[in-house]
């Protein structure tokens, strides 16, 4: 059995020795199995079952680089931001995440809580399954980490510490480049455009100076604005959710910037949700979705809004104006947001199942053009979409602009 004192990438062996080293209930366990079941961009994923008491945990260790490109050469210390986020939004919004019970910095691993009995929320959506309290929990996880991470309830030392602590580069610069670089100028040639809409993506995306000026403001908001904690790629791929619960996993992006990238991330996964509903007539499921994006948007508003009064300790701020001030700037950032959420996974390296496994490849087109109009619309008005309806008023409006095209 390796000493597991000094860094190597574990298999599947390796990781039943580890965690019969590291986990109590494990230790006299005689009959383990170990499947890796990750599907992400980064990360190691393994599943060990205790098959003799049915006790299982997840083990989840960062390699040197990312699963989806050798190009990314990443530091492992990434692991490290990702479970001490889920431990600090486990303090924030207990429930909400998968419970933590091991840390280790040296094999750049953590060792916690199995939500298999959950499932990911995107492979549900592509079925059309809804959840009825899907809104309620997202906005309660988003108002409690987001606000309660910010200068309006903080001490200002304590949140610089927490700024410094969760410092991100490179996975920072991920960002920086997949979300709000290479969707508009596909500088380093990796977008992959679908055969089809080469010259709606030249027009509305690559050749689109107007669009690339609000792109550009909204880079720098990101980079320069350390508002709150962020989960960093909250999206349908980084939720476990069945009829009861909801739990948010994965955010080793997690890094303090704009509380609108988080909200904006959750506002665009939905609407690709939508987009395949459209596409294959499931009038339910898209009223769910469309019920949802209204909803989350406006329970945020209502739940942030009490939270301030109640948790609100930094005098200037407890000034109605000023709060009134500081939610119109979450939601023009939340809109601004997840239209570059929504160019990046129609165009860029990293997709979304919802839209590449929709069959006609016609009307995969056209789900693509769709999400690139709302995308256009977002970034270039966000001061229009200050209410969850606001949303699906832009979708029926792209939706109607692809059937006069």
């Amino acid at each position: 059995m390796p000493s597991f004192e000094q860094y190597f990438l574990m298999n599947t062996d390796h990781v039943k020795d580890y965690v019969k080293a590291n986990i109590h209930t494990f230790k006299n366990a005689q009959n383990i199995t170990c499947l890796e079941i990750g599907d992400g961009n980064l990360n190691y994923v393994y599943r060990v079952l205790n098959n003799d008491t049915n006790d299982s945990v997840i083990v989840k260790q960062a390699g040197t680089t990312a699963r989806i490109s050798d190009e990314f050469v990443l530091s492992t210390t990434r692991n490290k931001i990702e479970t001490e986020a889920l431990i600090l939004q486990h303090t924030l919004a207990p429930g909400l995440v998968p419970e933590i019970y091991l840390l280790d910095e040296t094999m750049s691993c953590c060792v916690m809580e199995d939500l298999s009995h959950l499932t990911i929320m995107r492979t549900a959506l592509t079925k059309f399954e809804t959840f009825p309290n899907f809104a309620e929990h997202i906005t309660d996880f988003m108002v409690n980490t987001l606000l309660r991470t910010s200068d309006v309830v903080l001490n200002h030392k304590d949140k610089k510490e927490l700024v410094r602590k969760f410092i991100n580069p490179e996975l920072c610069e991920i960002s920086e480049d997949l979300v709000f670089t290479e969707p508009f100028h596909n500088q380093f040639n990796r977008n992959e455009v679908t055969p089809g809409n080469e010259q709606f993506v030249q027009t509305h995306l690559y050749s689109n100076e107007e669009l690339h000026v609000e792109v550009a403001k909204l880079k720098f908001h990101f980079m320069n604005n350390s508002q709150s904690l962020l989960h960093g790629d909250l999206h349908t791929g980084s939720i476990f959710i069945d009829q009861n619960d909801t739990k948010m996993i994965d955010p080793e992006f997690a890094f303090f910037g704009p509380m609108g990238y988080d909200i904006g991330n959750i506002m665009a996964n939905l609407i690709f949700a939508w987009a395949r509903g459209d596409a294959y007539e499931q009038k339910e499921f898209t009223e769910w979705v469309e019920h949802t994006l209204f909803d989350v948007l406006d329970l945020f508003d209502t739940k942030f809004n009490k939270a301030w009064d109640e948790y609100a300790t930094e005098v200037v701020a407890k000034n109605s104006d000023f709060k009134q001030h500081y939610m119109q700037n979450i939601l023009k950032d939340t809109a601004g947001m997840a239209g570059l959420e929504l160019a990046r996974r129609i165009v860029g390296l990293a997709k979304v199942k919802d839209i590449t496994t929709i069959e006609p490849i016609e009307n995969r087109l056209k789900a693509e053009r769709l999400c690139l109009r709302v995308a256009q619309t977002l970034i270039l008005n966000p001061h229009d979409f200050s209410h969850g309806g606001d949303y699906v008023t832009a979708l029926q409006n792209a939706r109607q602009e692809e059937k006069n095209d």
